[in-house]
């Protein structure tokens, strides 16, 4: 989505001032990119595309250049479309023609959440703007087009907006707008008049004058024209569109029964939910529709009203932002008053919250609304997808219910930064350009980004796809990583009969035994068919250790019926020369080999008929061996880190979480990722106290501990330890010891040993070593290791760095990428 209307945006602009912003900063790279590389614009101009040190700075360059005369564009999000509202007051104010692309996004309240909703545009409605929907990839690219050419019809600017992350980060195949359809929307005489209106000496001016009461409301009041004529304009560009394309939109779009009683009334990637549940119910006879609205500000009443079957008795208004104390949400309130001002026989509405925060938004949450507005007496306020019991406004959701979808789907868990993602993007793209085939990719990430798990959702078929919710029911599941199977249900969205696909350290017959046995069941249960292979031993091999991507997506292409295997080999090919070319032939053909060495050593594990009576525990009890005084805290770890924790943090009622956002500190020592495929392991004969390995380690995951010899009463056997050299602390013990659970592998520690052994050159006082061979005997080391009293922070000075390592850390495991 956000190089769809990238695309356009850069095309269409000579000055491109940009600060990039989560969700919304390829936009702005691209452009970047783009800029550097030489590409021109519709007339064959290299666009100056400027980085500020703010969007406030952004906003601020961009009203500079359209006083030039410029064509002007910028892309933000959230928090940094709030810091340009004082200039879209000012560009607005000054009927300056241009547009800003926005990847809506949360704003920060009781919590900062980079995740997407209607927050920040909803905050800038009083601007003057113009404000324009898009509900889809394909959308987001002709409405870019249609905000380019209308502002300059109109002199209004614009704010073009589609969801962040949903949208901004989906990929899908789409028609893109070649330069002719381009030059055919945005007329040169538009542009011209734009350009006579620029500040310059030949021809002066002044603006932003300061007004007195005596004048400024009528001034206020003198553009109204303008502001009127843009839903007229907007048509006008939308019909234009479709004459060049053959797609056809309205200011609002109408999909459902014709005679249709119950309507909801939204806008957004939404729509492609509720979508899909209107034609199901259609399909069953029931008499439900959908209006998406396209173009928010101004308000179109005219459209509205025009587009609702006369039939409409019940319409429920869902809006993704939450605005307190107000009678209702934004677009509730103006479905509220279009009708209050209509000739319309009283209809009854009812306005709704969803998907907050990228809260994900379903078919079966879609009729539930649905149901509610069927009621003789309904909730006149509600949210949807979340458990409210506190203020009663949650409705209930029956997820048994489920669309058809004629393609097919897989989902793949991963890690941020193993090249998972990256593959599953070259995927949809070699499955979308099959002439028959379509293909989408959506990405579900954590906010610690690189080392945190990702979830990857691939749909594909012979029809366009329009869901914008997660797969609920995957012909294939992928795990390339094995110790995320302690923590999550990675096989609760998997169809019967399905895939698995596994990257595990085991041979295809005997890793059955090391899998959870709550896995073992669902296997079971499923029928679910096993593949297995060592992508880490295969990636290490080949002197690429931790980049699995190029060994994991040719089993993909290889299980999944989507398209002849020998083409996907080569398509998968060339796209490994097109994104390492550059790094060297070498880099190239040992990735060509990763995806020869995948598909010959793929393995399907048996899978036996029943569970055996004993097996490996279902996951790890990570409070074991952690200390919680607290009776409180242990209540809230238990009940809510722990749930967040297992993925299942949409599980959690409103009750559970704290009014304004204060949580217990140092909660991440219960969330053991268990990301390293190595870690460090400790050789006290050569350590020579120096405390470096613990310094700068950015986790806090190797510890270092002087304490007395009773310490170790109870130690588990092999504990290490050794004499402590110190003038201050005589006679004690010393013992580093790593978090193998919190540990992400990064070697830094090792890089800075000093100690080396004279008989062994590579072997230092703390060497990297396999985890798996080394995690179980580490875990019972550390556990007892925490519970060695902690050195009294006055008995020792502070100002060097072994000293200084002897102390609690303070800061731990924070989450961070390694």
């Amino acid at each position: 989505g956000n190089e769809a209307a990238a695309k356009v945006a850069y095309a269409l602009s000579e000055v491109v001032a940009i600060y990039p912003i989560t969700p919304a900063s390829t936009m702005g790279e691209l452009a970047d990119a783009w800029s550097a590389s030489g590409t021109t614009n519709l007339w064959g101009a290299v666009p100056e595309v400027v980085e500020l040190q703010s969007e406030a700075g952004a906003a601020g360059t961009l009203h500079g250049a359209l006083q030039t005369g410029a064509l002007g564009t910028t892309f933000t999000a959230s928090q940094g479309l709030l810091l340009m509202l004082p200039n879209m007051f000012k560009i607005a104010g000054e009927l300056t023609p241009a547009v800003i692309h926005v990847a809506a996004r949360a704003i920060a309240t009781h919590a900062l959440s980079i995740f997407g909703d209607h927050s920040d545009v909803m905050a800038a409605r009083t601007t003057g703007f113009a404000m324009l929907c898009a509900s889809s990839v394909q959308e987001a690219h002709d409405f870019a087009a249609v905000s380019h050419a209308a502002t300059l019809r109109t002199r209004v600017p614009f704010l073009h907006f589609f969801d962040g992350f949903r949208t901004s980060h989906e990929i899908n195949r789409i028609d893109l707008l070649g330069d002719d359809d381009l030059r055919s929307l945005v007329r040169p005489d538009d542009i011209a008049a734009h350009k006579m209106r620029r500040l310059r000496p030949t021809a002066p001016v002044m603006r932003g004058t300061a007004q007195n009461p005596d004048v400024f409301f009528q001034a206020r009041e003198a553009s109204n024209p303008y502001h009127d004529a843009v839903p007229a304009t907007v048509e006008e560009v939308f019909a234009e569109l479709a004459e060049l394309t053959g797609r056809r939109y309205g200011l609002v779009d109408y999909e459902g029964a014709p005679d249709a009683e119950r309507v909801i009334v939204m806008m957004g990637s939404g729509s492609g939910a509720v979508g899909e549940t209107v034609a199901k119910l259609v399909a069953d006879g029931e008499k439900v529709g959908l209006a998406t609205i396209r173009l928010f500000r101004p308000f179109p009443t005219e459209a509205l009203l025009a587009a609702l079957p006369a039939t409409v008795s019940s319409i429920a208004v869902l809006d993704r932002t939450k605005e307190p104390g107000a009678a209702g949400e934004p677009l509730f309130q103006d479905v509220i008053t279009t009708f209050a001002e209509s000739d319309r026989p009283k209809v009854r509405i009812i306005g709704g919250r969803y998907g907050l925060g990228s809260k994900e938004f379903t078919p079966a949450m879609a009729k539930a609304v649905f149901d509610e507005a069927a009621r003789a007496d309904p909730k006149r306020r509600f949210t949807v997808g979340i458990i409210d019991d506190v203020t009663g406004l949650s409705l209930d959701v029956d997820d048994d219910f489920q669309v058809d979808h004629p393609g097919r789907s897989a989902v793949f868990y991963a890690l941020g930064s193993d090249g998972t993602v990256g593959a599953n993007k070259a995927s949809v793209k070699i499955i979308g350009y099959e002439p028959d085939l379509y293909a989408q990719g959506y990405f579900v990430y954590d906010s610690k980004k690189s080392g945190s798990m990702t979830v990857s959702h691939l749909r594909f078929g012979p029809e366009p796809i329009r869901s914008t919710y997660l797969v609920q029911e995957a012909d294939l599941v992928a795990c390339h990583q094995f110790g995320l199977l302690d923590h999550f249900d990675v096989l609760a969205d998997i169809r019967r009969g399905g895939t698995f696909l596994l990257n595990a350290p085991f041979a295809a017959d005997e890793l059955w035994e090391h899998l959870p046995r709550t896995l073992q069941r669902r296997i079971i249960e499923q029928e679910l068919r096993v593949f297995t292979i060592d992508a880490a031993r295969i990636a290490r091999e080949l002197k690429m250790p931790g980049r699995i991507n190029t060994i994991m997506q040719p089993c993909f292409f290889a299980l999944i019926d989507v398209m002849d295997v020998d083409r996907a080999i080569g398509a998968i090919k060339e796209s490994i020369s097109e994104a390492y070319g550059r790094r060297g032939r070498l880099i190239v053909e040992r990735n060509d080999a990763a995806v020869d060495l995948a598909l010959a050593e793929l393995t399907e594990m048996v899978v036996p008929s029943e569970l055996a009576d004993e097996s490996v525990a279902d996951t790890l009890d990570v409070l074991d061996g952690v200390a919680i005084h607290d009776f409180n805290e242990r209540a809230f770890v238990e009940k809510v880190t722990m749930t967040m924790i297992a993925g299942q943090g949409d599980l959690l009622p409103v009750s559970a979480m704290p009014i304004d956002g204060t949580y217990p500190t140092g909660t991440t020592r219960f969330e053991k990722r268990k990301l390293a495929l190595q870690i460090p392991v400790w050789e006290p004969d050569l350590c020579i106290d120096c405390g470096k390995c613990a310094v700068v380690c950015p986790h806090a995951t190797i510890r270092m501990k002087a304490f007395v010899p009773s310490a170790l009463d109870g130690a588990p056997e092999g504990f290490l330890s050794k004499s402590f050299r110190s003038r201050e602390l005589d006679g004690h013990l010393l013992t580093i010891q790593v978090a193998p659970d919190d540990c992400t592998g990064c070697g830094i520690c090792v890089e800075v040993c000093p100690a080396k052994d004279k008989t062994q050159v590579k072997r230092k006082a703390i060497n990297m070593a396999p985890a798996d061979e080394h995690r179980d005997v580490e875990r019972e080391r550390w556990h007892f290791f925490t519970s060695i009293p902690e050195l009294d922070r006055a008995a020792i000075s502070h100002d060097s760095v072994k000293n200084s390592q002897l102390l609690e850390p303070l800061f731990e495991f924070s989450g961070a990428c390694s």
